[in-house]
């Protein structure tokens, strides 16, 4: 596996050149090892409205970027004080997907500058129980992505300010904000260094940790890479324009995570549907909308159309009932 180390701080940027080796990734590719640093951003997951992830007006004022990723997952803040990389690699047709091969090396990576990591859910680094690090997944084909983000010395009042409090997920897990939950490395590592000597303490341990040798970005791959940043991670579109007209809105948090349900019904039809959440997908989550519309929206009829279609296929973790439940608009118990 070879590293690329990017210059670029443009966030847009970033994800459609990751996006654009991701497509171009051939049999022949030992894997890549990708490293960058965005400026103050927030990354949408995939399947996420935006308008209720994300603080509009905060990120207008302070002139933060808002930009969708194509992984699940939740949203995050970035700034400088992030060290965001991605595996991506080629791998045996019918292998299952799985995180822990990619977080392996980054908890290894931590260790070996003094820090106490651990790998203590399936995509997510802590230290002394406070998260540090998060990553998704996507896989097409044979080609895998796994992409995440490593707090280093990141501004915690701006990602507070910058992302939209889902009071609905601190409930669930028993905590009061995002500033309880995750900590900078910073806090474990040696005081007295600037921002640029912790960043470069951990992206060199990250580098030795997982790719064999560096290498640099051909002008041919940085000219895809822009002109699908400006096709589609700039558009208000991909971004922003996610999220239909609705007439009815159901919502519940899972313990695999929160799933959000809009139908807009006409004459007692869906005439349209979308599903939104911080889940992790396994499948395109455009096939199932599709089978729900066009579908009677009272329970019984849901649950006889429904009856031969494997719902949670879809989703990473889930289970057939509560899925039924939950379409078919069936009261469920808070996770």
């Amino acid at each position: 596996m070879y590293a690329l180390r990017m210059e670029s701080t443009d966030p847009a940027f970033n994800l459609a050149l990751e996006e654009t080796l991701f497509n171009t990734l051939s049999p022949e590719n030992p894997g890549i090892f990708l490293i960058w640093r965005n400026e103050p951003s927030v990354i949408i997951g995939c399947h996420q409205n935006t308008a209720e992830e994300v603080n509009a007006a905060y990120c207008r004022e302070h002139g933060i970027h808002v930009v969708r990723r194509p992984t699940g997952g939740g949203a995050v803040y970035h700034d400088l004080g992030n060290v965001n990389f991605s595996f991506l690699v080629w791998v045996d047709k019918n292998r299952l997907s799985g995180f822990e091969e990619f977080m392996k090396p980054m908890v290894e990576a931590l260790r070996d500058i003094g820090v106490n990591a651990a790998y203590t859910s399936r995509n997510d680094i802590t230290v002394d129980g406070r998260k540090v690090a998060g990553t998704a997944q996507r896989r097409s084909g044979q080609r895998m992505l796994h992409h995440g983000c490593v707090l280093v010395d990141v501004d915690t009042s701006a990602l507070a300010g910058a992302l939209a409090v889902d009071l609905e997920k601190f409930r669930s897990k028993g905590v009061a904000s995002h500033r309880a939950r995750v900590a900078n490395l910073r806090e474990f590592l040696p005081a007295g260094l600037s921002r640029e000597e912790y960043m470069a303490m951990v992206v060199n341990a990250m580098t030795r940790r997982c790719a064999q040798e560096e290498r640099t970005l051909s002008p041919e791959l940085r000219e895809k890479a822009e002109a699908l940043a400006e096709l589609r991670y700039r558009s208000w579109d991909w971004n922003w324009g996610q999220s239909p007209r609705f007439t009815e809105k159901r919502r519940h948090r899972f313990s695999w995570g929160r799933l959000e349900y809009l139908l807009e019904v006409r004459n007692g039809v869906i005439s349209g549907c979308r599903l939104f959440g911080d889940f992790f997908s396994l499948r395109d989550i455009r096939e199932l909308e599709a089978t729900l519309t066009g579908l009677r929206a009272d329970a019984e009829s849901l649950r006889k159309a429904l009856a031969d279609i494997p719902v949670e296929s879809w989703f990473a973790g889930a289970e057939r009932e509560e899925l039924l439940s939950f379409f078919c608009g069936d009261k469920l118990p808070q996770a």
